[in-house]
């Protein structure tokens, strides 16, 4: 019966959330990565993200709350996604796909930026060369990843492993993420907004 499937979804999702929620250092990572993150506005750096498919607009996503507004009118602060359309044409034709993010990463980063790299299986080749180059120009890297973090486990900063049994699953918890770590940098730039 569709309604006992449906049913089924919301609690999934819900014990997905509460499974990622309930580890401490998941807790503690957001903190440290929206303090430094917010650090870094302060010294006049920005914030540079990717993702495929789903991933790459919850990248967008991410960045336009920082370029527009979260909750309340502020200064707009610096995140680009990397997700231009002719940019990733003209790098996957010239270079291949797996570098459409690290030529983006090349040509925005610089060190003190950070990089968010989105991927529910931790596999994705295009962000692990976004990673390393980074990686090389002294950019912070987070890992927004899911399953067991694949090939990406070990490789960041920070990562955030979203265990979930499906990509839809890990998704909304990754959107929660990067959610709540909009939330703590205003919360430490803009306190007067809470």
């Amino acid at each position: 019966m569709l309604k006992d499937h449906i049913k089924y979804s919301y609690l999934a999702a819900y014990e997905t959330v509460k499974n990622f929620v309930e580890k401490d250092e998941n807790i503690e990572k957001t903190l440290k990565v929206a303090e430094e993150l917010a650090e870094a506005y302060k010294k006049g750096n920005k914030s540079l993200i990717a993702g495929n498919g789903g991933s790459n607009c919850d990248a967008m996503h991410f960045a336009e709350e920082f370029t527009g507004r979260f909750r309340k009118d502020r200064k707009a602060l610096p995140s680009l996604s990397i997700s231009d359309s002719s940019h990733i044409t003209c790098v996957g034709n010239d270079y291949g796909f797996n570098f459409i993010f690290a030529k983006g990463v090349e040509a925005f980063g610089k060190e003190g930026d950070f990089f968010f790299g989105i991927s529910t299986s931790g596999n994705s080749q295009n962000i692990i060369e976004a990673v390393k180059m980074a990686k090389e120009k002294g950019v912070k890297t987070v890992g927004i990843l899911g399953k067991d973090g694949g090939k990406l486990k070990g490789m960041c900063d920070y990562e955030f492993i979203v265990p979930g049994e499906t990509t839809d699953r890990i998704q909304e918890v990754h959107m929660m993420i990067l959610h709540i770590i909009i939330e703590g940098v205003e919360r430490i730039l803009f306190p007067e907004n809470y």
